[in-house]
């Protein structure tokens, strides 16, 4: 089983298109075609995690967040980034992160397993982005990679490109974001050859997508209920909150990570409160009395990410071992 099998398969929970412009989701160390011996999930890549991976025979690293940020101009050893990609190199290790491209995705996604924790339902995207489509194209051998060029120069993402038995075509499975059409059918026609036109299958099914999470707890509970439920379920030593104005919890807004950006829509949609991380001082009066913000802390929010990413991988490939870390990655401490 290659590690390109394994990328395939998360990216059809979470394309690369759902990511954000800022992010740098993907395999970041490592070749797609290494026979995979086995798999480590962790919510950061770091040397300890590296070496975790070599100690039980995993050359593979599923992380959530990307170990290279930002680009890099040297790789000297100067920093831990520059140190575990290092270590990765030499010992053969691949590293691949689905950030947040597994944050924008309601089903499977970073923000169901903390909502499902928390036991909320009727669960929808706080903040919806424009659909996704999927579509299905036969191409001709000679102008695959023609094709497969265009589509990655109009950022329309390709899911997998297999062959198609008997006829020398392959089929181009790739997902593009509402408003692409005209896009994706130039590309079509301009690729097609003249005496087999390219097949587009046009799936009009939507992926509901976006930022954040909300929904609701069968019944009202008081606040202070509430917040002892959440520091026991999320296994959270602190919880930084505002002032309690509501005397009880219902509906509730999740965003795994730093998600002060969604204040707003959570204020907007009448929730009690809203649990994300990463909070400034100053933003803590945006909640303006209208909702309490309940900052649980970056690591905390995303910690189950590590099962969700270990259960998506091990449900389908059975070849190979998956293992969870047993690094401990939160660089925050409490005293």
């Amino acid at each position: 089983m290659s590690i390109q099998s394994i990328i395939n398969h998360l990216e059809q929970i979470a394309p690369p298109l759902y990511q954000e412009s800022y992010d740098n989701a993907g395999l970041i160390t490592g070749n797609p075609s290494w026979e995979v011996t086995g798999v480590l999930t962790s919510l950061d890549a770091t040397e300890a995690v590296v070496e975790d991976a070599v100690e039980r025979g995993c050359n593979l690293i599923v992380a959530h967040h990307p170990i290279i940020f930002r680009g890099l101009k040297k790789i000297t050893g100067a920093n831990y980034v520059e140190r575990t990609i290092i270590k990765a190199i030499k010992e053969d290790v691949a590293i691949y992160a689905i950030h947040t491209n597994l944050d924008n995705v309601l089903d499977r996604g970073v923000n169901e397993r903390i909502a499902v924790r928390l036991g909320l339902s009727e669960l929808r995207v706080l903040v919806p982005k424009r659909m996704a489509y999927s579509a299905k194209v036969l191409v001709a051998e000679k102008q695959k990679q023609a094709l497969l060029a265009a589509l990655d120069g109009a950022d329309i993402s390709i899911s997998s490109v297999i062959p198609v038995a008997g006829n020398g075509q392959y089929q181009v499975a790739l997902r593009y974001e509402q408003g692409r059409e005209g896009t994706l059918k130039k590309i079509v026609t301009k690729f097609a050859p003249e005496e087999e036109p390219l097949l587009v299958q046009l799936q009009n099914k939507s992926h509901a997508i976006g930022s954040g999470i909300i929904g609701k707890l069968e019944n009202p509970i008081p606040v202070k209920d509430f917040l002892a439920q959440l520091k026991e379920k999320m296994k959270v030593g602190v919880i930084r909150h505002t002032e309690l104005v509501h005397s009880h919890v219902q509906t509730v807004a999740v965003c795994g990570g730093a998600g002060s950006f969604l204040l707003g829509a959570a204020q907007a949609q009448k929730a009690d409160i809203f649990i994300t991380a990463d909070y400034k001082y100053h933003e803590f009066f945006d909640a303006d009395k209208k909702v309490i913000i309940a900052d649980i802390g970056h690591y905390e929010s995303e910690q189950f990410t590590i099962d969700l990413l270990h259960e998506i991988i091990s449900e389908t490939f059975s070849t190979f071992a998956v293992y969870k870390t047993r690094v401990n990655t939160n660089p925050v401490n409490y005293f």
